[in-house]
């Protein structure tokens, strides 16, 4: 088995694509899953939905990979199954595999304090939401903080950071609005800057809030590997595994597969649109920079859901994949997660990741984990079911949660044994 190590950075994947089954060899009815492409045909020509691309996996085998529709408004090319998503934050377990990988070399900890590595991020205080404060208006009063800033709380979301975008309070004025927006505007220094010079929205470790943990993952695997994240990422991640087409800037020979939205959202009539992932980013930003493919993406999937590894390939240790995809959000932690997605009642949360806890509006197991994009993109694996899903478009609006609900309905409703 070849394994993924600290002085190993040159290894090259020798892993052949996901194996194809037979739906039926794997439990899964064909005529069932056959529900999925005309239900999103019917989404594209009804101009919900300019196209996607979706790939299921079950058993470790690949049943499942489609696309629909075009590969943007002009309706000049149809959709390829190689297409190329900005996939926003689906990168955050990505940069949090990352991050396990250095936890298990023991160069960073769990309970480790932010400041071990970037001490810009010591010595914090946190903002009193006060009426005035919660109105948008400042000045802001700050009280210190009880505690640090830990590893954990930044792979929870319990660290305090939040998103500019995320609220109307003078805190959020003072913070980048997301993940996209600090990457396109900002370089590694000034965002330390910013996050420095800001109050945390929330003592660590009490509430779960959206916002640029993950970022600053980033860029703590950066500054403990020397490397940049999306170097570290394809040495050790992307090159390992097969993930051909996915990094943080889509080069020039693959930008005609990148897909587009339509330019104007089909339920408000507002103009939308995605970051041009042809781009560079000023910074390579852990929280929302990367473009993937469906099968790419499953790849990593496929990884998680075979607790590190795929094919002869070892990314992380089973025991740090079951760290990863268990439930951190104590009694005491106030659980916004359903806030940010109706869709995620009844999720807890791990490490990068949203894990099931109970019974939701979806259908699943108890253990199923995921985290989805808010470009239209989304993916789960269920180990229960043995079970991997990705679905990728470019719906940017509100709409896009309506894709969430009907891709696992019609995946789970396909299973037979």
């Amino acid at each position: 088995m070849t394994e993924t190590r600290a002085d190993d950075h040159d290894v090259r994947s020798p892993i052949a694509p996901l194996p194809y089954a037979e739906p039926e060899a794997v439990g899964i009815s064909s005529r069932r899953l056959g529900r999925i492409v005309p239900a999103l045909n019917a989404a594209v020509e009804a101009g919900q939905l300019p196209g996607a691309v979706v790939a299921v996996a079950r058993h470790g085998h690949l049943v499942l990979h489609e696309a629909v529709g075009h590969l943007g408004p002009d309706r000049r090319t149809p959709m390829p199954r190689d297409a190329l998503f900005a996939i926003a934050s689906m990168t955050k377990p990505v940069t949090g595999a990352a991050a396990l990988m250095l936890w298990e070399e023991g160069r960073l900890g769990l309970a480790d304090p932010v400041e071990r590595f970037l001490p810009q991020l010591g010595n914090r205080r946190v903002a009193v939401l006060n009426d005035r404060v919660r109105a948008g208006q400042g000045p802001i009063e700050t009280e210190p903080v009880r505690r640090p800033i830990m590893m954990l709380d930044l792979m929870r979301h319990t660290s305090g950071i939040t998103y500019g975008g995320r609220g109307t309070t003078a805190v959020h004025a003072l913070y980048p609005a997301s993940s996209n927006a600090a990457g396109a505007a900002l370089d590694t220094v000034a965002l330390l800057e910013q996050l420095a010079g800001a109050p945390l929205l929330y003592q660590p470790g009490t509430v779960w809030d959206y916002g640029l943990s993950i970022d600053v993952i980033g860029l703590v695997v950066e500054k403990i590997s020397g490397q940049s994240l999306g170097a570290f990422l394809q040495q050790r991640l992307f090159g390992p595994l097969g993930m051909v087409d996915t990094s943080f800037q889509v080069p020039r020979d693959k930008v005609a597969r990148l897909a587009r939205p339509l330019p104007h959202d089909p339920d408000t009539g507002l103009a939308q649109a995605v970051p041009d992932r042809a781009r560079a980013l000023r910074f390579e930003c852990g929280g929302g920079g990367l473009a993937s493919t469906a099968l790419d993406y499953l790849r990593f999937a496929q990884m998680l859901l075979g607790g590190g590894v795929l094919g002869d390939t070892r990314i992380l240790g089973r025991k740090t994949v079951e760290a990863m995809r268990t439930n951190r959000m104590r009694p005491d932690i106030d659980n916004r997660i359903a806030e940010l997605d109706p869709n995620s009642d009844g999720y807890g949360f791990g490490l990068t990741v949203a894990v099931r806890e109970r019974v939701g509006t979806l259908m699943g197991s108890p253990g199923e984990f995921y985290w989805n994009g808010a470009y239209g993109t989304l993916w789960w694996a269920d180990p229960v079911e043995d079970l991997a899903v990705v679905f990728m478009a470019q719906v940017p609006g509100e709409q896009r949660r309506r894709y969430r609900p009907l891709i696992n309905a019609l995946v789970y409703q396909a299973l037979t044994a």
